[in-house]
């Protein structure tokens, strides 16, 4: 009789119980040596932040601090009530009025003349953007004594109607340079496909360009609101009046004036100077997004 050949039975893989622990040690030393390598950027990042943020805090608490907390007098005031009824809320009435006006005025002018700058086709455009170029390079200190004097003779000092001019023509070759910039990255198959499907120019501006430079309109939003908000010498040199001063004026000769004895409200007033700035930068940078991303297809 013949024997029965034996089959054999495929074998399991061997494997030994160390394998997945020792994949999961190299995998956890392969982590903390990621984590050791980022350790000194965070580290960084998180001293910026405390240089950055601990000022403001304290900043922002002590101006709702009593005056005896300062100084150990009873008589106590408090930062809160005091720019409710004071001048700093007159002051900052005042910045607002002289700040958003010249902004939209310098928003309007710049977007139309880059518009008509880069956009548009006629003889002499690169010779009217090199005038508005240069005048940049104008020093602001240069005309003060004429325009002082103009605004005199036209009855003009101690009136925020002078600040918004000035801020306004100072503030409109720098945007439309910007503007200019902007508008030239404007594909121009998007100008051509408009003009063919039989837009007029005005419907090209408010409704193909205009959105597409939203960018530019933000940052130079910004920009002027940094530089108006935060303006010392023409608000210095053209209102003298208490009531219409703006609020780095008014902060100026209030602290001056109680700097030594009143603490609460000279950090409220501070507060008022610094947190607008800041609010309006977090606010515009949320908005901020690709110039034409999306805008052509294929």
């Amino acid at each position: 009789m013949s024997r029965p050949v034996a089959t054999e039975l495929p074998r399991r893989s061997e494997t030994t119980p160390s394998e997945p622990r020792r994949a999961a040690a190299v995998a956890w030393s392969g982590s903390l040596r990621r984590q050791l390598a980022r350790a000194p950027v965070r580290l960084a990042i998180l001293l910026l932040l405390v240089l950055e943020v601990v000022p403001l805090v304290w900043l922002l608490i002590s101006s709702f601090k009593q005056e005896s907390e300062f100084s150990g007098s009873p008589r106590g005031c408090t930062g809160r009530t005091t720019s409710r009824r004071g001048p700093p809320a007159t002051w900052g009435r005042n910045s607002v009025v002289a700040t958003f006006p010249s902004i939209v005025l310098i928003i309007l002018l710049s977007v139309s003349a880059g518009f008509g700058l880069e956009i548009l086709r006629w003889r002499g455009r690169n010779a009217v953007l090199l005038l508005f170029l240069a005048g940049i390079m104008v020093p602001l200190q240069m005309v003060l004594l004429p325009l002082f004097t103009m605004y005199f003779k036209a009855h003009l000092i101690d009136n925020l109607l002078s600040l918004i001019i000035t801020y306004t023509v100072f503030g409109l070759p720098l945007s439309i340079f910007l503007m200019a910039g902007f508008y030239k990255s404007v594909p121009r198959e998007i100008i051509e496909a408009a003009a063919i499907d039989g837009a007029s120019i005005y419907r090209t501006f408010w409704q193909i360009t205009l959105p597409m430079v939203r960018n530019a309109i933000l940052t130079i939003a910004l920009i002027q609101f940094f530089f108006i908000w935060n303006d010392l010498l023409l608000s210095l040199t053209f209102i003298s009046n208490d009531n219409l001063r703006t609020v780095q004026t008014g902060l100026l000769n209030f602290v001056g004036q109680y700097g030594q004895r009143l603490w609460g409200p000279t950090f409220a007033s501070i507060c008022m100077a610094v947190f607008p700035t800041l609010l309006i930068y977090l606010l515009l940078n949320q908005h901020v997004k690709g110039l034409t991303s999306g805008s052509l297809k294929g």
